[in-house]
């Protein structure tokens, strides 16, 4: 064997055993890698009390309840289920009714998912201003952009970001 040939055997057989690896890993995460679970999608898993894992959805209307010491409850719903959620903390600003929540935890025996984290989702039309005055002179503008208008300082100046 020459040593060209020795140098691409050992070459060939390093990316073998780096490709099963990734495979063995890849496979071993694969519940992990998705970012979060659906209230429909944790219905269908029968997820078991006490597996973490994230859950996202839409905070449901009315479904919003302050407790004492900073307790709240509220439901996360997708259109095809619902699960009700109980948090301790404080919550991020853009939480409300209505909006995109991520929540991390895990459900109990009872099936409310207790959740450790909430994080809340900005709505998808957010984009920079810079962003949003080229598309202007581009004359690539749509009005529902526009629809929500963009916060403002106390002195009446953009903050940078139209919603």
């Amino acid at each position: 064997m020459t040593r060209k040939q020795r140098r691409m055997t050992i070459i060939g057989g390093s990316l073998a055993v780096l490709a099963l690896a990734a495979a063995l890993v890849l496979n071993a995460l694969r519940d992990s890698i998705v970012f979060f679970s659906t209230p429909t999608m944790v219905a269908e898993k029968h997820v078991e009390p006490g597996k973490r894992f994230r859950l996202g959805g839409l905070v449901q209307p009315g479904s919003l309840q302050r407790g004492d010491n900073l307790a709240v409850t509220f439901e996360v719903a997708d259109g095809g289920a619902k699960l009700p959620v109980a948090y301790k903390g404080i919550l991020p600003d853009l939480f409300r009714e209505g909006q995109g929540v991520v929540a991390e935890g895990s459900l109990d025996a009872h099936g409310v998912f207790k959740a450790d984290t909430v994080l809340a989702k900005h709505d998808e039309t957010y984009m920079p201003k810079d962003v949003a005055d080229a598309l202007k002179k581009q004359g690539h503008w749509k009005d529902d952009y526009g629809a929500k208008p963009a916060a403002t300082t106390a002195q009446g100046n953009p903050q940078g970001a139209v919603r």
